[in-house]
C-alpha cells in the first residue's frame, strides 16, 4: 500500500466512524418517536436496522485492524485508529440501548400514555446532540471540545433523575401504573447510558489528541 493509499484508508475509517454515529443517531430519533407516538412499524423498523449496524461496526473494526496489521502505524496515527475501534463499540451499543426502546414502545403502544411525554424527548435532544459534537471534535482532532461535552451529561443525568422521581410518584398513588411506568423509566435509562457512551466517545477523543487516557465523566449525580 503506497502512503497515498494508507491515508485515503485512514480518511476512510474517520469517514466509516461519521457514518455509523448517522446511524445510530437516526436510530435513537426513531425509538423516541416510536414510544412518544405509539408507531408500531417504527420501532420494528428500528429494531431490524439494529442489525446493519451490528454489521457496520464488525466491518469497519476489521478495517481498522488491517491498517494496524499490515502499516504499523505510529503515534497519532495508531491512535486514531485505536479511537476508532472503541468509538465504533460505544456507537453499536448506544444503538443496542435505541433498540431497547424501539422494543418498550411495541409493547406499550396499545395503552394510553400516563403522562405527555415531554422529559424523554428532551433527553434524547440532549444525548443525540452531545452525540453530533462529540465526533466532530473526533474528526477535527478537538480534545477542548470534547472536555467541554462532558459536563453536558449532567444535564441528561438530571433529567433522567427528575423523570425517576415522577414515575415513582405514580406508582406509590396508583400500582396498577407500575408495569407502564417502568418501561419508561426504562426508556429512560437507555437515553442516560447513551449520553455516558457519548462521554466514553470523549475519552477517547482526548487519547487520539493528546495520548492520555483519563476518566472524564465525574457526574456532580
Amino acid at each position: 500500500m503506497t502512503r497515498e493509499q494508507y491515508v485515503y484508508q485512514l480518511e476512510d475509517l474517520r469517514g466509516r466512524v461519521v457514518a455509523m454515529a448517522s446511524m445510530v443517531d437516526k436510530a435513537i430519533t426513531n425509538a423516541v418517536a416510536a414510544l412518544v407516538q405509539r408507531d408500531v412499524s417504527l420501532a420494528q423498523k428500528v429494531m431490524a436496522e439494529d442489525l446493519a449496524i451490528n454489521e457496520y461496526r464488525w466491518r469497519t473494526e476489521e478495517q481498522a485492524l488491517l491498517l494496524i496489521a499490515t502499516q504499523a502505524p505510529m503515534a497519532k496515527d495508531l491512535r486514531t485508529i485505536a479511537a476508532a475501534i472503541h468509538i465504533v463499540t460505544d456507537l453499536e451499543r448506544m444503538a443496542d440501548h435505541a433498540a431497547g426502546t424501539a422494543k418498550i414502545a411495541i409493547q406499550t403502544a396499545d395503552r394510553a400514555p400516563l403522562k405527555p411525554l415531554v422529559d424523554i424527548p428532551r433527553m434524547s435532544e440532549i444525548a443525540r446532540a452531545m452525540l453530533h459534537d462529540a465526533i466532530t471534535a473526533f474528526i477535527e482532532d478537538d480534545e477542548a471540545a470534547a472536555r467541554d461535552i462532558v459536563a453536558r451529561d449532567d444535564e441528561v443525568d438530571a433529567l433522567y433523575e427528575q423523570i425517576y422521581r415522577e414515575l415513582l410518584t405514580f406508582m406509590l398513588a396508583d400500582p396498577t401504573t407500575i408495569d407502564q411506568a417502568t418501561h419508561l423509566l426504562w426508556a429512560a435509562h437507555n437515553l442516560e447510558r447513551i449520553a455516558d457512551r457519548v462521554t466514553n466517545i470523549c475519552e477517547r477523543v482526548v487519547f487520539a489528541a493528546t495520548g492520555q487516557l483519563e476518566e472524564l465523566a465525574v457526574s456532580t449525580y
